[in-house]
């Protein structure tokens, strides 16, 4: 029987599914719904039909769910981000709590002992301190504009739209980046087109402005990298001296040029124009002793939910439970945030990453906040950690590992379980990588105590921190 485009009337959306969809339920088959809420009564039409679910869109919606809130952004429902803002706050979490539950029990198939209540985010906006906005000269229009006929500019500065590499949604305000973020992009797009500075093409590759990186800081400090196509001082020089008068709060200003077929700009040259080539991110420190500074350059990952990052790293830092004696090994380390963050209670930290440049970043950090007990390495982990490294480094007493959302390689879960540590504090983003690497440690490691974090409200992400000790 053909399903596809088939209408289903007065469905009951029963709770939250993967991916910030609900899921629903018809004749026996699960339905994948976007954009609606647990509770809700609705009709929906079916737009693709797989083995082993359907997925659809909601059509009309009937009987509204006690769990709605008031979306709050004029560009929700057509912007891919902040999928969840039509969903309370405090449902959002339990839902993340569940999510990490069921992803240590299907898929780790684990026990652990205890779970803490996740612990929520105290800002629900303006949480991000880095966004990155594309250049389009074609940017989506919505159904109403088309009909209209009338001459619209096409010019946009904003976020792909969802599955759609080639649309850009032009955004008036975005509730995820505190000022002067919006009023940034707002000028830098309306000053291009005054200019006739030409937008990018994402098909054809053409045009002069490509992406604009935003980053704040707790600091109050602003870095701004305008990204570009080609070497035009006329062009480049007139957006930045505008930036410049304009917006004094920024003090890092950059471009990039990339004629690359990608955003990336990793191995770019970036052009420092005016400040300094980094702004600075302040946490206090776990014994609240005072503060630690860490810089933060175009390319440097920080945590994009500074004050939960803080949150984060206290819990990891209390399950570590270090008393000033340990050999701590801090995997993923990325630009050391976590090693100087624990160094203080450590008697040394061994970070490891396998980017060079991150690594340069965390000696640097360790270098500005008075850290002598830190030592990094850059490296693949699974090649970095073995036996003659562990002789000379010291065996671990305690290992904290954050890696990236793809999880541990089978090998670094096997180094893992050689090295024996005392304790294991593994750090994730995504709880379904984390509960795949926690059944291979499983036979050496009880997970002791589990701790989720809300990073991002208003989206599916969930961080999570397990504690594993030798059996």
């Amino acid at each position: 029987m053909k399903i596809k485009n088939k209408i289903l009337n007065n469905i009951e959306i029963e709770g939250i599914a993967a991916e910030g969809n609900c899921i629903a339920r018809h004749e026996g088959q699960i339905i994948f719904v976007p954009r609606v809420a647990p509770g809700d009564i609705c009709d929906i039409r079916i737009t693709k039909r797989k083995k082993s679910y359907l997925q659809a869109v909601p059509l009309k919606i009937h009987s509204y769910s006690k769990l709605r809130s008031e979306p709050f952004c004029e560009h929700f429902g057509t912007c891919g981000g902040c999928k969840w803002q039509h969903i309370n706050y405090q449902v959002q979490l339990d839902n993340k709590q569940q999510q990490v539950i069921d992803n240590l029990q299907r898929i780790g198939k684990i026990a652990f002992d205890k779970i803490n209540p996740i612990i929520g985010s105290e800002q629900t906006n303006y949480y991000r301190n880095k966004l990155e906005f594309t250049f389009s000269d074609s940017r989506w229009l919505t159904r109403e504009e088309i009909d209209s006929g009338e001459d619209i500019n096409r010019s946009a500065l904003g976020f792909h739209m969802p599955g759609r590499f080639d649309k850009i949604l032009d955004i008036d305000h975005c509730h995820l980046q505190q000022d002067p973020s919006n009023g940034i992009r707002i000028r830098v797009k309306d000053f291009c087109i005054q200019k006739e500075i030409p937008f990018f093409n994402l098909v054809h590759q053409t045009g002069f402005l490509r992406n604009l990186i935003i980053r704040t800081a707790s600091t109050g400090q602003v870095m701004v990298v305008l990204q570009i196509t080609q070497d035009n001082e006329e062009w480049t020089n007139s957006i930045l001296d505008m930036l410049a008068a304009e917006f004094p709060q920024i003090t890092s200003l950059n471009y990039v040029i990339n004629n690359k077929g990608n955003d990336t700009y990793h191995d770019l040259e970036i052009v420092n124009v005016k400040g300094l080539p980094y702004i600075e991110e302040q946490m206090n420190k776990p014994d609240d002793s005072g503060k630690l500074t860490f810089r933060v350059g175009p390319k440097s990952f920080y945590q994009t939910n500074a004050s939960q990052a803080e949150v984060l790293y206290h819990e990891a830092w209390k399950m570590a439970g270090l008393t000033g004696n340990e050999i701590v090994y801090d995997l993923y380390t990325g630009t050391g945030t976590i090693a100087n963050y624990v160094a203080g209670n450590a008697k040394k930290v061994i970070g490891v990453e396998y980017v060079d440049a991150a690594i340069e970043d965390a000696k640097v950090n360790s270098e500005i906040n008075g850290v002598t007990n830190t030592t990094f390495y850059a490296g693949d982990m699974k090649d970095i950690m073995t036996p003659l490294f562990i002789k000379k480094n010291g065996a671990p007493d305690v290992i904290i590992t954050d890696p990236p959302r793809a999880g541990m390689h089978p090998e670094v879960c096997d180094v893992l379980l050689d090295s024996n540590a005392r304790k294991i504090v593994y750090i994730s983003c995504n709880p379904a990588t984390q509960a795949r690497d926690l059944a291979i440690l499983d036979v050496k490691y009880k997970v002791k105590e589990v701790q989720p974090v809300d990073m991002f409200p208003h989206t599916h992400h969930v961080e999570n921190i397990a504690l594993l000790e030798l059996r």
